[in-house]
């Protein structure tokens, strides 16, 4: 293009041309061949400059942002050039007139910084560090060293970072990467004339400080973070620089449970004087050290800050404050998940000894609560005082020993170490074996947290894996191999696949059950074609007969696992020849998909084109089984679904009632809670006859439940003929815990590097109290049967956003919290066929509160702090259920009566 413009219209045309094409990549003639800024020798160059910092929710406030503004004067000269580039330059910095204020404006009473000057703020050791000279080497545009004390206080000198930063810039249009006091990044240059645009993109800078965040998306945190700085040139040095770098931390479940950071820096130039002659030299090393031996390149890339708590209670004073809310009465109160979350952040500040003092002093009923919160620490200090505290091989602390593990199971962020512990705990002496199970079960599904962050081939991470796979097929007990099916589960494994597989087939019924049931937990993309074969079998029976339960488990996977158009047709054509229980368990599965828009329902309905498996004749069958799925909640941020499915056999005794409660976020999917509840073996009481397959089977009740995608150990009800009666007779009817305890579900925990020197902590972290329980009553001489599932909980998630600058502080804490129960309540009356069968899920009317604080203290004691809080009332409701239900329930209730 170029050379047809020239050889048309000559020389003249083409440098007119470049010219324009120059201008629009580049800042102009000003500074024309130069990488970045210039300044002239014998110069003093004055400039004024702001950095202020500002906290807040999300929305903002009518009362203001805290925060506070540091203002001051800045000269800046040249100190030397080097001999071969005029770009590589030594530039000497130099604060002066130190002013700090607030950020927004306050009235005089609820501003902290009235009357104070920066030396009574900042006290005359750091305000003497500030202002004294410090020296960048820029090359080319680029910061090459960073020339301080070390000897000056961490704050002061990434404050001067922060400052220093500000004359790093490039001339061109393009991306490069960087170090700043952010760390090193990835920046994007824009020049369009006199003016540069840097935009910094913060998701690639790498920093000294990390912090951990929750393995869930949908509990876990999100950062929005933009970074941008406006230059202007003149005379080939900075006129001015205007930057912004806003930081939203947002919790994803409840998007306006959020907090933000503001960082702002102005430096404008105010004019310029006869400055100091440049110094003579070979290299920057040689003139830095004749100016002062002590300066040294102490890097431009912002350093740790350790703020210390000043007057903040010990662990066992702050334990003292919080005992009573954590007592069992109090944990279906927001006030147990908010105080088990203020006791994590002081045991993560402890020492071992500090925790076992609070482990040793707390009372019996309180103790366990306390091993939720030292075990969900997962700190060094708080591991040691676990394994230090408990006594594995004594059965008489069952409890506390499987609180430990359970919360360790539900770790937001574990660790190697953590896993190895229980590993060496597995291979010593235990007292109890069910803690043994438990112990397993638990390693199992820190072995999937592991590998899900990348540790799959840790050394430990290796060895358990070799465990729980060896430990599947050598195994030689009832409980022993369902312990190792269960950990398997809980792994995810691909490698256990095969195993699964084989044990799907298994003679056992119970093994059959866990198998399926943990197929169907693995990802679609890795259910082989031999997988597919096999569950089709058990479905069909093409090789044995198989109990009722577990062949409704076969027909889960296989329609949850992307089913073809010729699986899906032979199980409509199955339905008709099933027992009388499965045929309206299967109707009502299918109906529920296609009502649901499950992903299988498209296939579906192409099948049900075919009039052979879709007729009156296969759809119009009775029964009371049924499987249904509703929204619990929807909104913007999340929505919560349940599935309750129930298959009863011909009696009409409960064989399987499975409650799912699922939550999405974002793309993300978390299994929040699974309660099955498994019967068998019950038809003599009632002297009816067995189904098909079942005739030989032991009397027996159980539930197994699976919390926050980590399944824990079944709860046996009762085993046997004699254990039934006995327990028949003993009844109370209060319903036997399954899970009870305190979980950290949200743990997120950063620091960030702001652009102008200081930084922001992110304290992230949601507390659920729950109490879990369940129970079955029958009774003979109303013919009738009762199962119920009970769950209560509370659940508070706090986010506090602090600027911590040792001698100044602001910070803002949003939270949210809730109180609510749902209850799953089955009645069965059996003394007539076809039995009437009615179930209920009922939500009680719950609270919800949000609130919002800003605080903002000085060093001397001074502090200020305001809050709103914002609180509604959700309705109760039972949750509907499809319409043979209801009218179900009306007969059930009206004969009652």
């Amino acid at each position: 293009m170029l050379v047809l413009l020239a050889s048309a219209r000559g020389h003249t045309m083409l440098t007119v041309v470049v010219f324009l094409l120059c201008a629009a990549s580049s800042v102009s003639a000003s500074v024309k061949g130069a990488a970045g800024p210039r300044l002239n020798n014998n110069q003093l160059y004055k400039f004024s400059y702001t950095t202020e910092v500002l906290v807040d929710g999300t929305r903002g406030s009518k009362e203001g942002s805290a925060g506070y503004k540091i203002s001051s004067d800045v000269d800046v000269h040249l100190v030397w050039r080097g001999p071969s580039s005029k770009d590589d330059q030594l530039i000497q910095l130099a604060i002066s007139n130190v002013r700090i204020g607030p950020a927004s404006h306050q009235s005089k009473k609820k501003n902290v910084l009235h009357g104070s000057t920066a030396e009574s703020v900042l006290g005359k050791t750091k305000l003497s560090a500030l202002t004294k000279p410090f020296l960048l080497n820029l090359k080319n545009g680029k910061a090459k060293a960073f020339y301080s004390y070390w000897s000056e206080p961490a704050i002061i000198k990434n404050l001067k970072r922060g400052l220093a930063s500000l004359l790093q810039v490039q001339l061109g249009t393009g991306k490069v990467i960087e170090n700043d006091v952010s760390g090193r990044c990835t920046v994007e240059y824009k020049a369009v004339k006199d003016q540069v645009t840097r935009t910094k993109i913060l998701e690639t800078c790498k920093t000294v400080e990390t912090g951990f965040t929750t393995h869930s998306q949908v509990f876990g945190v999100s950062r929005k973070s933009s970074s941008v700085t406006t230059f202007t040139f003149e005379d080939g040095f900075i006129r001015s620089a205007v930057a912004e770098e806003t930081h939203s931390v947002i919790v994803n479940a409840r998007r306006s449970t959020a907090a933000k950071v503001i960082s702002r820096q102005t430096f404008t130039f105010v004019g310029k004087e006869t400055g100091p002659l440049e110094a003579a030299g070979k290299d920057v090393a040689s003139v830095v050290k004749s100016i002062d031996v002590k300066l040294a390149a102490v890097g431009i890339i912002g350093e740790i800050v350790k703020s210390q708590c000043k007057g903040c209670p010990s662990l066992f004073e702050h334990w003292q404050t919080q005992e009573k809310q954590l007592e069992p009465a109090s944990l279906a109160k927001a006030t147990a998940p908010r105080s088990f979350l203020a006791l994590i952040q002081s045991i993560r500040k402890a020492s071992k000894d500090e925790i076992l003092k609070v482990l040793k002093s707390a009372s019996k009923t309180s103790l366990p609560q306390v091993v939720d919160a030292v075990t969900s620490s997962q700190t060094v200090a708080s591991l040691d005082a676990m394994l230090e505290f408990l006594n594995f091989t004594d059965a008489k602390s069952f409890v506390l020993q499987e609180r430990f593990l359970y919360a360790s199971g539900f770790a937001s962020h574990p660790n190697e170490r953590m896993l190895k512990v229980l590993l060496d705990i597995s291979k010593g002496k235990i007292g109890s074996t069910d803690i043994k199970e438990s112990l397993v079960i638990i390693m199992g599904a820190l072995v999937h947290r592991l590998c899900e962050k990348g540790g799959c081939n840790l050394p430990t991470v290796v060895q358990v894996k070799k465990l729980i796979l060896d430990g599947a097929g050598s195994a030689q007990g009832e409980s022993e191999v369902q312990m190792y099916l269960l950990a398997l589960k809980n792994s995810l494994l691909p490698e256990a696949i095969p195993i699964f597989t084989k044990y799907s087939e298994s003679e056992v019924g119970a093994y059959n059950t866990i198998a399926l049931t943990a197929l169907q937990r693995y990802d679609v993309n890795l259910m082989t074609d031999e997988v597919k074969r096999t569950v089709g079998r058990i479905y069909h029976q093409n090789r044995r007969i198989y109990e009722k339960n577990v062949r409704a488990a076969a027909a889960d996977v296989i329609l949850s696992s992307r089913p073809s158009y010729m699986e899906v047709k032979n199980l409509l054509l199955s339905i008709g020849h099933l027992p009388h229980e499965m045929n309206k368990y299967m109707l009502s599965k299918i109906q529920d998909i296609i009502r649901f828009q499950l992903p299988a329902s498209k296939v579906l309905q192409q099948a049900m084109k075919d009039m052979v498996s879709h007729n009156y004749n296969r759809f119009a069958k009775v029964g009371s089984s049924s499987a249904f799925s509703g929204f619990m909640a929807q909104s913007a941020d999340v929505t919560s679904t349940y599935s309750l499915d129930i298959l009863y056999s011909g009696s009409g005794i409960l064989r399987r009632s499975n409650m799912n409660i699922y939550a999405a976020s974002k793309g993300a999917m978390l299994h929040g809670l699974q309660v099955a509840i498994e019967a068998q073996g019950l038809e003599s009481l009632i002297a009816a006859t067995p189904d098909e397959g079942e005739e030989d089977l032991e009397s027996y009740a159980g539930m197994s439940a699976l919390l926050f995608d980590v399944q824990l150990r079944p709860v046996t009800f009762f085993k046997g003929y004699s254990d039934l009666m006995s327990k028949m007779f003993s009844m109370t009817g209060e319903p036997m815990n399954v899970v009870k305890g305190l979980i950290l579900l949200t743990d997120h925990s950063e620091v960030i590097q702001l652009q102008s020197g200081l930084k922001a902590s992110a304290e992230f972290q949601g507390g659920l109290a729950i109490d879990i329980s369940g129970g079955m009553e029958i009774s003979l001489w109303y013919r009738e049967s009762k199962t119920s599932v009970n769950n209560r909980g509370a659940l508070v998630i706090t986010g506090n956003v602090t600027v911590d600058m040792d001698f100044m502080r602001a910070g803002v804490e949003v939270s949210f919290e809730t109180e609510a129960s749902l209850d799953f309540i089955t009645t069965v009356q059996f003394s007539e066929y076809p039995f009437l069968v009615c179930m209920q899920m009922d939500k009680t009317t719950f609270p919800v509160s949000e609130y919002l604080t800003k605080y903002e203290s000085v060093s001397s004691g001074k502090s200020v702090e305001s809050r709103k809080r914002k609180k509604q009332l959700v309705p109760g409701s039972e949750f509907p259920l499809h319409q043979d239900n209801s009218n179900m329930c009306k007969k059930v209730f009206d004969s009652s009566w």
